[in-house]
């Protein structure tokens, strides 16, 4: 049977990757055991057999997680692609959904460098992008945050933002690919799900325009990290416990990605903060006053200076 996915997602990676796939290339892909992801398996074995691996992560936040993974070591086990079930060990703290993402993504490149895979693919598809897009929209999200959901970033690849979730669980009906429904994808807890509903049937966004809007925001975000870059290597003065920008009459994104900067070279574990806050630190800094800020006092005037907040005094 002619695999019209397999053959689309060959062309979106020579995309991808500028060139042709190499004979010699790997391709690791992570499969959750849903529809997207074993559609990306299935369609990857047969685009380029021999040069694909697999790995499940499980979260162990649900009873029925080891199953599901042990599922698609079944299927892997009879297609001879090689798998590997990665098992989140430490307790997930903080916001669950973030991270359980966080250390899925740590696990996985562990697990690419130490095969010597070339290339991680994720089945990320064209509805996750909009979801995203729309929940970050909502939460006032500024260039990087808008072109986060993009084709390539480093050795991570989506080659499925093309394709709706629909047409990846008819792939799997069509050929006996078996997948499972995570039940947290029906959660109305969580943002994405809502939005997820509320979209449903809406054919108001275009998956392939949307794909170019956000490449386009990718490459803004890069020119303006360059930008930076080139900022900071002339006035940024970077101090062991302390960071000095000797110019400030950039504009306020310039600014905000410089300040960031600071604050992570004088307390790289503090939690990086969020937009209001930076934007509300820019207008005092710009007006000659001082804020704390992760943790760290920042002066500002002519010139700012970040240094680490004292400690607090216990009573």
């Amino acid at each position: 049977m002619p695999d019209g996915l397999a053959e689309r997602l060959n062309g979106a990676v020579v995309r991808l990757l500028g060139r042709s796939v190499a004979p010699d290339e790997l391709f690791g892909i992570a499969v959750s055991g849903g529809a997207d992801s074993m559609a990306l398996l299935s369609a990857a074995s047969r685009a380029w057999p021999g040069q694909v691996e697999a790995a499940t992560v499980d979260h162990a936040l649900r009873p029925a997680s080891r199953g599901e993974a042990e599922m698609v070591a079944d299927w892997c086990q009879r297609a001879g692609v090689p798998h590997e079930i990665l098992t989140v060990s430490a307790p997930l703290t903080g916001n669950l959904q973030a991270s359980a993402r966080a250390a899925r993504y740590r696990l996985l490149e562990d697990w690419r460098a130490t095969r010597g895979i070339d290339w991680l693919m994720t089945a990320h598809q064209a509805d996750d992008q909009i979801e995203t897009m729309v929940l970050r929209l909502n939460r006032g999200s500024g260039v990087g945050g808008l072109a986060s959901v993009r084709g390539r970033r480093g050795r991570l690849l989506r080659p499925l933002l093309g394709e709706r979730r629909v047409t990846l669980r008819a792939y799997c009906l069509d050929r006996t690919v078996p997948f499972v429904d995570d039940p947290s994808n029906a959660d109305e807890r969580f943002d994405r799900v809502r939005v997820r509903q509320a979209l449903t049937g809406s054919d108001l966004f275009e998956p392939s325009g949307l794909a170019r809007s956000v490449e386009a925001l990718g490459q803004a975000d890069a020119a303006l990290a360059w930008v930076v870059d080139q900022f900071a290597m002339d006035y940024l003065q970077l101090e062991e416990g302390s960071a000095i920008l000797r110019r400030t009459d950039f504009p306020p994104e310039l600014l905000r990605r410089l300040l960031e900067r600071m604050l992570a070279h004088v307390r790289p574990e503090a939690e990086k903060p969020r937009g209001p806050s930076l934007d509300q630190a820019l207008v005092q800094l710009l007006s000659a006053k001082a804020v704390t800020l992760a943790d760290c006092v920042i002066t500002g005037g002519e010139h700012w200076t970040v240094r680490r907040a004292p400690p607090r005094k216990s009573r």
